[in-house]
């Protein structure tokens, strides 16, 4: 891969001055971590747009990609909590004809694994107790899994109160950490570290009212060693901006871009 300044009109303050963006199209990408590690110790921080499949027409889907290919994302991850759609294949396959952009997939559970992706985040929810969610789907997820030549990026998933009810706290049946609980959020990411989980995820939901907190990132950026990936509540540059400053390696930009394709133009 292969560094650029992303420059929007010279736009003052621009929060992605210093991301990376992927080299080539159409071609399977390897050592993805091996990137966003490297990109955390020279401070290059990281974007990535989520694509819930659920949501998209692939009659539009050129129209998606065009929007994409202009934003600063430096990764796209495709998943969500409750997709039930099966074009999950040819949505991968049509975004690597036009787009540079490594796709990495965001599963809620086995079934939305592809083999057309080139890496998985492999989840585990350790913000909560459901077994499910903690292990069982991975060990489901596993002989899949070995069949494939996805890289595979163990991930700590901790989910933070965000002011409303997510779409995974309902289908998880698992219940977020206090958003005001700095030592809890702090410890849990911790043991997450120690267990060996390559990531933490910092998730407010999809559609959350309320980002993830500056403090709860920045006490968590000071205290362990991995890359910090933020998403959920995250509504305009300014937050992604924010999530940068307090610690956040990489951020994820999911509904706000859902709901609007120019949500990047300046």
């Amino acid at each position: 891969m292969t560094k650029r300044v992303v420059n929007y009109n010279n736009q003052l303050n621009n929060p992605y001055k210093s991301v990376k963006s992927a080299s080539s199209a159409c071609q399977k990408m390897t050592n993805i971590y091996n990137e966003i590690t490297q990109s955390k110790v020279e401070n290059q921080k990281l974007l990535a747009i989520l694509l819930d499949p659920d949501k998209i027409v692939l009659e539009n889907l050129s129209i998606l990609i065009s929007k994409i290919n202009q934003s600063p994302a430096t990764h796209i991850f495709i998943g969500g909590s409750q997709v039930t759609t099966n074009i999950l294949d040819e949505l991968i396959v049509q975004i690597k004809q036009n787009c540079k952009l490594p796709i990495i997939l965001f599963p809620g559970n086995p079934s939305q694994i592809s083999d057309k992706a080139d890496a998985i985040l492999f989840l585990s929810l350790i913000s909560g107790r459901n077994p499910d969610f903690l292990i069982e789907h991975q060990v489901k997820a596993a002989p899949i899994l070995k069949k494939t030549q996805l890289e595979i990026i163990s991930t700590g998933y901790i989910l933070i109160e965000s002011g409303n009810e997510t779409a995974v706290e309902r289908v998880s049946k698992t219940k977020p950490l206090d958003r005001n609980n700095l030592d809890l959020a702090l410890a849990t990411a911790q043991a997450g570290e120690m267990l060996g989980n390559k990531l933490i995820y910092l998730e407010a939901g999809s559609g959350a009212k309320q980002a993830v907190p500056l403090e709860m990132i920045r006490k968590i950026s000071h205290n362990i060693e991995i890359p910090i990936l933020v998403g959920g509540g995250i509504v305009d540059l300014q937050g992604i901006e924010n999530a940068y400053n307090a610690g956040a390696d990489l951020v994820v930009v999911g509904t706000a871009f859902e709901n609007n394709n120019n949500f990047f133009k300046v």
